[in-house]
């Protein structure tokens, strides 16, 4: 991981050197730059995994109505699943490959940004993006740190939102432990952990959350 980490920290710095040739070197700016061009050449990847979630919410009334038929008889349900994705031309696990082609890229630039040694001035708009709000709260106080809760609770929620559109129906059916867990306790979770890391992550983790949404929702409106 330290091959891709320094990978990311090479491009982060080519990305501040454009902002600095422009007029106005900042690494939020390149941060951003960096995060949306990332996803953009990654946007191949995404529509793929975004058709498949589609594929498999298209045919969840007839999933669960075998489900409902079969809950008895658990090797007939296999079977009659099976029948089903094959008479739909649905691959249930054709979203699984993009999402393991991205992650390590995803995790490279997690690690790349998180330990980036910043030449000069750190500062984005009212943020040292190179700080924490826990390590702000520590040393200079709450009052201090306020501002920089903003972006843990941006993480949060724009993960809430990227949750419920990845999920089958765009989040409809809401019941389940799960699906509470996965829509609202997991997003809760990274804005919590969130409170720890350098502003600069976080700001890399909202942008790439709201790149995300947009590409869903132009692919959605594509497709109507």
């Amino acid at each position: 991981m330290d091959f891709l980490s320094n990978i990311v920290q090479q491009v982060l710095a080519i990305f501040y050197s454009f902002t600095k040739t422009l007029g106005f070197p900042n690494y939020g700016v390149a941060i951003i730059l960096m995060t949306i061009v990332v996803k953009m050449l990654l946007y191949p990847l995404t529509k793929k995994q975004i058709e498949s979630m589609k594929g498999m919410a298209s045919i969840q009334p007839k999933m669960k109505a075998l489900q409902e038929k079969y809950k008895d008889d658990k090797q007939r349900l296999n079977m009659e699943l099976a029948n089903l994705y094959k008479s739909e031309n649905i691959n249930p696990l054709a979203g699984c490959l993009p999402l393991l082609v991205q992650m390590p890229i995803m995790i490279g630039i997690f690690y790349g940004i998180r330990d980036f040694n910043y030449v000069g001035p750190s500062e984005f708009l009212i943020w040292d993006i190179a700080k924490s709000f826990n390590a702000i709260n520590g040393t200079e106080g709450f009052a201090a740190a306020m501002p920089y809760l903003f972006w843990p609770v941006a993480s949060a929620l724009s993960s809430i939102v990227v949750s419920k559109m990845s999920m089958p129906g765009n989040g409809a059916s809401a019941p389940g432990m799960n699906n509470a867990l996965m829509t609202y306790g997991m997003p809760v979770f990274i804005g919590y952990i969130s409170l720890d890391f350098p502003t600069g992550l976080i700001i890399y983790w909202v942008v790439m959350n709201v790149v995300q949404i947009l590409q869903q929702k132009f692919m959605m409106r594509e497709s109507l």
